[in-house]
């Protein structure tokens, strides 16, 4: 994006939604949107509303519209894009009834600049550079220092309100606290019944693989495929291989009723199943459990991308590398598991289900169903159940889906760094963080979902867990950061009525890292740490203009950064 200085130029995003409550006449051009005769300049982002309860809307809506939105359509950090819809917002009327010109600086910087009829400009400067600042001198317009790989928006052409890279957003780092009321949950459990699956009974059949998506049509992510097979010579099958080919995402394998273990494919892609089975001679009953974990949403022909074992096979390999072919074999197939089909989540299940409550509940055992009653957390701070131990599956709370959880597969412990350096083209590998753990633990329980007296919550384990470490708890801030450069505002506040209690880490010259991690550069002013004690300590919310003036710093004491200094806060509410 930052390779050619045309990337300045203003996109427009898709607008999908544009609410109003009279008609209005929409047209454009090549250079704006143009509603009722004037033109416009669009910022758009989205709700993913399925990710969210119903009374959750508004607040997120709002949210959105205070955050500088004009429209709703794809998910976007609206708290750090806030300011720069702010800044182009300001140049509006000459950015889309202007003309552009763009002049190279040299050193990888571009000066853009936009005009109108009337001469009123409206300019960007973009340094491409992955690695050096630079220093520009528009005589007239002044002076500027533009960090690497950013851009900054003038006014005018000569006054700077907005820079990528000194973008002043507080962080905020959340943490989880359990509730006195939240004790060690009782667990009851039944197993998932598999009778009539193993026997290989189901509702349709059909002498090929069939695909899973066009045969569950999203009633479940289950799909049983079963066939039998007669085995005459044991000496060669009685050991074999059962060889599956899948489009994904992951396989259970039962032969005579007896598990032969599960296999899941690393990227959501197609892979080939293989474990040792024993075959008896006379007839064997082999039954297949395909289970998805969400679906391709985008990219030329997702819609068309197969799942379940259809477009693979199904092979047994005995003795000297025998091989059976059973994918055209008459295979029967059932949708879900039986205790979707009872409804085990709900809180009013069908008649007929049992739980056991006076023995101890199994670990480890694939295919279990767990469900425990709770207190709902006091306060008003958001829900979240922690599911650490579990392998994977599925959670309800009162009935209502939490989603699926994978905990037991963890990241690379590799590639996760203290320090993190956006600058340059985008790579996936860039910052990464939480090496080592589950790509998701907590799973968030919307308030509207529980009761104020008693809450069930319901779990299927499909790969075998422990549930003793489940506990439910609350979400507040923790810690939080910014990190200013000098000139502009340092905004702090803590949330849910807590004060600044403690400043962790101030320091106003060149420090390095980030939330978290940060630690003192080459040079710093020794006042740091009292200017933002006396600023914030005991307070909700805080800020000051960050001067060298502000923390006792000259020029000439200034060593490094060409005299650009930043201020990096981190504090606890």
């Amino acid at each position: 994006m930052m390779g050619s200085p045309s990337w300045v130029a203003i996109l427009l995003f898709d607008l999908t939604l544009l609410c109003s409550c009279f008609a209005a006449e929409v047209t454009y051009d090549a250079n704006a949107l143009i509603i009722n005769g004037e033109r416009r300049l669009i910022f758009s982002g989205a709700v993913h509303y399925p990710r969210s309860t119903v009374e959750m809307w508004p607040d997120i809506i709002q949210k959105a519209k205070d955050g500088g939105l004009d429209a709703i359509e794809s998910y976007v950090f609206w708290d750090r894009h806030e300011p720069l819809h702010a800044a182009i917002k300001l140049g509006e009327k000459i950015l889309t009834n202007g003309t552009r010109t763009d002049k190279d600086l040299g050193n990888s910087v571009t000066l853009t600049t936009y005009t109108n009829a009337a001469g009123a400009r409206f300019c960007f400067l973009s340094n491409a550079d992955s690695s050096n600042d630079a220093h520009v001198d528009l005589q007239n317009d002044g002076q500027y220092f533009i960090p690497a790989w950013s851009v900054t928006v003038l006014d005018g052409c000569n006054k700077e309100v907005f820079n990528t890279a000194k973008v002043n957003s507080q962080t905020s780092v959340m943490v989880k606290k359990s509730d006195d009321a939240s004790a060690k949950l009782t667990w009851a459990w039944t197993m998932e019944k598999k009778k009539d699956t193993m026997l290989g009974k189901g509702s349709l059949k059909a002498h090929e693989l069939l695909e899973q998506k066009e045969i569950t049509f999203d009633a479940s992510d289950y799909l049983w495929y079963m066939t039998s097979v007669d085995i005459n010579d044991t000496s060669i099958w009685s050991n074999a291989t059962l060889r599956v080919k899948t489009m994904g995402h992951t396989l259970h394998a039962y032969v005579n009723r007896r598990y032969a273990g599960y296999q899941f494919s690393q990227w959501g892609n197609s892979f080939t199943y293989e474990k040792q089975v024993s075959l008896k001679k006379g007839t064997n009953i082999i039954t297949l459990l395909s289970a998805t974990v969400g679906l391709a949403n985008y990219g030329v022909g997702f819609d068309k991308i197969k799942t379940g074992l259809a477009g693979g096979f199904v092979q047994l390999i005995g003795k000297n590398g025998v091989t059976m072919d059973l994918s055209t074999n008459l295979w029967s197939c059932k949708v879900g598991l039986n205790g979707e089909r009872k409804r085990l989540y709900d809180l009013q299940p069908l008649i007929g289900v049992s739980w056991n409550t006076n023995s101890s509940y199994p670990i480890g055992r694939p295919m279990t169903w767990y469900k425990a009653d709770f207190q709902a957390p006091s306060g008003t701070n958001p829900v979240v159940v922690d599911l650490q131990g579990l392998g994977k599956g599925h959670a309800w709370v009162n009935g209502h889906s939490i989603g699926r959880y994978w905990p037991s597969r963890v990241t690379s412990t590799n590639g996760c760094s203290d320090t993190c350096d956006y600058r340059g083209k985008y790579v996936k590998e860039k910052c990464n963080t939480n090496c080592g753990n589950p790509s998701q633990r907590w799973y968030h329980v919307p308030r509207s979902f529980l009761n104020n007296d008693k809450n069930t919550l319901v779990l299927f384990e499909e790969m075998g867990g422990n549930p003793q470490n489940v506990s439910f708890q609350t979400v507040t801030t923790g810690i939080i950061c910014a990190n200013v450069y000098e000139g502009a505002q340092l905004e702090l506040s803590c949330q849910g009525g807590q004060v600044i209690s403690q400043i962790q880490f101030a320091n106003f010259g060149n420090p390095q890292g980030r939330c978290g991690s940060f630690k003192k550069g080459s040079w710093e002013a020794t006042d740091s740490q009292s200017v933002v004690e006396a600023a914030c300590i005991g307070k909700q919310t805080c800020g000051f203009t960050v001067t060298k003036e502000a923390f006792g710093v000259t020029l000439n004491s200034m060593s490094d950064n060409n005299g650009i200094a930043r201020l990096a806060v981190q504090v606890a509410c």
